[in-house]
């Protein structure tokens, strides 16, 4: 998939207010400060489209792209630290599960977390509530440019078996480096091959 366009429509903390229309999409999520602003800048080739900062938690509302004018990629708050209050964060958390739960157009989530660290229980719990609510999600480590081939793979198999501890199967997995483009072309033709079998069923 090319991506030719790519624009903000809006940003809101309430999901009944998020677009409505039929249109697939795919959210983005992860630990603050794991890479997701330049993630999304990198995917969409553009440099400032999801705003980047050295502070984390700087993303706090459910903002949403269109791609290509035919699905939207959403940018949701990162969770775990932020240098907010807790009642904030409590806000943010009640945002997040009510997007989840409720959004029929949420077609995958992809969960983002730094390759260069062993499994976190934050990152775990979140997995196993998309689990517990049947969410659809695929894994996305991110800077594997600060690894050595080797240690990425490693890592990854340590996740892996993590993950089967309590998981019959394990989700898509893709590794991924913003810096150096690495894993640009499978995510995006994942989200391509899945909006053809949206397509595929709409009209059978």
């Amino acid at each position: 998939m090319k991506i030719k366009s790519a624009e903000f429509v809006m940003s809101n903390s309430d999901v009944t207010k998020c677009p409505n229309n039929a249109i697939p999409e795919y959210a983005f999520i992860g630990r603050s400060n794991v890479g997701k602003s330049t993630l999304i800048n990198m995917l969409t080739s553009r440099k400032s489209l999801a705003k980047t900062s050295g502070r984390p938690g700087k993303t706090q509302l459910i903002n949403h792209f269109i791609i290509n004018k035919n699905w939207y990629l959403v940018d949701l708050p990162g969770y775990g630290y932020a240098r907010v209050s807790k009642s904030e964060k409590k806000k943010f958390q009640k945002f997040i599960t009510n997007y989840f739960e409720q959004r029929k157009q949420l077609v995958s989530a992809f969960v983002l977390v730094d390759i260069r660290h062993e499994p976190q229980p934050i990152d775990l719990e979140f997995i196993q509530y998309l689990g517990e609510k049947e969410i659809p999600f695929s894994i996305v480590f991110t800077k594997a440019d600060k690894l050595k081939p080797k240690a990425i793979n490693r890592n990854v198999k340590a996740y892996s078996n993590e993950l089967l501890k309590t998981w019959e199967e394990l989700p898509q997995l893709f590794v991924t480096s913003s810096s150096k483009a690495i894993g640009k072309d499978e995510l995006l033709e994942f989200i391509d091959a899945t909006n053809e079998e949206i397509n595929t069923l709409r009209q059978s």
